[in-house]
């Protein structure tokens, strides 16, 4: 019999983390491979975590509502014989250590700790927590499987108050409430990998009064609260507004929408129209379909379109591929059926990955002018708000009722400048203002 690791995997690009959700095994539970064995949550997708191997549930490490990253042991699983998984395990894991810091798509974290011989290796998020509140982690004793320091562990002893410093002799446990545990040999650590997350912030202290509703912040809300600030902290946004007058574009679109829904069975939106121009404009402009990655910025080859799709509680950002080589049609369809995944619950990781741009149509709540947060590690998002009718002055000087449009792009100041993002949203505000019956086909 041997005792194997379940790990929490990466589940789309830049993710470095996971919630787990909810259990779907317990302590003993026989499972077979691929067996859904936890619901895990991230800022980009709900998913399930399969089981590599057969076998018995012989540990949860986690618990329900935990955040671990990607490469951290989620549980242990007893297995009856070698398992050809195991050793792609171990040659995934190495490779991940390996990755450069800095390129696109590298997990950010591994696993918290594994043992070789006398040789102790952390987690970047262990030793970037130990670090900022000076622990000497040769001090520190750990309730992971086989001893493994965990951020949990270091929460407690800060929490606590009697963090270990270098040259003291006890050595703390925090199962222990704080009490001197015995002493373990020191082993080595190795030098902090670069995280480019943030810090987490500290606990703020708001005073709640009587007939005050206090709302538990779920994994996704954490997820999501998380990247935006990664995104906010990291790029130096900056924001620019166009107005579209669409007038053509919305006579057009309303002369097809009943044939077209009757003939094809889903409905011919605006926003399609608009995904279209962004990704005819990007095959232009390429320099807006990048990514900054450190010491290089990465010009992506491949268009694909984040489109914004929003629940009762979460916000999600399924993607178009390949957006530039679709029709209009072939965009609505996606549109549409991307939609139904997110609000059946059924968007897998997969759907969400490989994204360089996002377009997100804050029309459809009403907005007319709104400044979004770049869907990191992408370059620019924009914001398509509600078409509106307004009185404009026209040819001749003439006012005239028309619909217009704001389109608002925010962008990352380190890959993009301003006269490139200009161009960009001219030729977007070109190609939507000549969409009309007699230049434009939907098919």
């Amino acid at each position: 019999m041997a005792i194997e690791q379940i790990k929490m995997p990466q589940l789309g690009e830049s993710v470095t983390e996971g919630t787990i959700s909810k259990w779907l095994v317990s302590v003993g539970d026989k499972v077979n491979k691929y067996d859904p064995l936890a619901e895990v949550m991230t800022d980009k997708v709900n998913a399930e975590i399969p089981s590599s191997f057969d076998g018995v549930i012989k540990e949860l490490i986690a618990g329900e509502g935990d955040t671990l990253a990607v490469g951290e042991i989620i549980l242990t699983i007893e297995v009856g014989g070698a398992n050809t998984d195991e050793a792609q395990d171990k040659e995934n894991f190495h490779t991940e250590e390996k990755q450069p810091a800095g390129t696109v798509g590298a997990n950010v974290e591994s696993p918290t700790v594994v043992e070789e011989g006398n040789k102790a290796r952390f987690s970047p998020a262990v030793l970037k927590i130990s670090q900022e509140n000076g622990i000497d982690l040769t001090q520190v004793k750990g309730t992971g499987a086989g001893g493994r320091i965990t951020r949990k562990d270091l929460t407690k002893l800060i929490e606590s108050g009697n963090i270990p410093k270098a040259g003291a002799k006890p050595t703390v446990s925090p199962s222990s409430g704080g009490q001197a545990a015995p002493a373990a040999p020191a082993a080595p650590t190795a030098p902090a990998a670069p995280v480019s997350k943030p810090a987490p912030a500290a606990p703020v202290n708001v005073p709640v009064a009587a007939g005050d509703i206090e709302i538990p912040v779920t994994g996704i809300r954490k997820a999501i609260a998380a990247n935006m600030l990664r995104s906010k902290h990291e790029a130096p946004h900056a924001w620019t507004m166009m107005e579209v007058d669409v007038t053509n574009l919305v006579e057009y679109r309303n002369s097809l929408k009943d044939e077209f829904k009757q003939k094809e069975g889903f409905n011919l939106t605006f926003f399609a129209f608009f995904v279209k121009a962004v990704a005819q404009a990007l095959k232009e402009y390429p320099q807006i379909n990048s990514m900054w990655a450190g010491d290089k910025i990465i010009q992506k080859k491949e268009i694909n379109l984040n489109i914004a799709v929003a629940t009762e509680d979460a916000l999600y950002v399924p993607v178009i591929r390949n957006a530039d080589e679709k029709t209009i049609k072939g965009i609505a369809r996606e549109i549409t059926e991307l939609a139904a995944k997110v609000r059946k619950g059924q968007l897998k990781s997969e759907d969400m990955q490989g994204g360089t741009f996002t377009v997100n149509n804050t029309g459809s709540f009403g907005s007319v002018q709104s400044m979004g947060i770049i869907n990191y590690p992408q370059a620019a998002i924009l914001q398509v708000e509600s078409i509106v009718k307004r009185p404009v002055v026209v040819n001749n000087g003439m006012i005239a009722v028309r619909d217009m449009v704001n389109l608002c792009m925010s962008l990352d100041h380190r890959v993009l400048d301003g006269l490139v993002c200009g161009r960009f949203l001219q030729r977007v505000k070109e190609i939507l203002e000549n969409t009309s019956k007699s230049t434009t086909s939907i098919y």
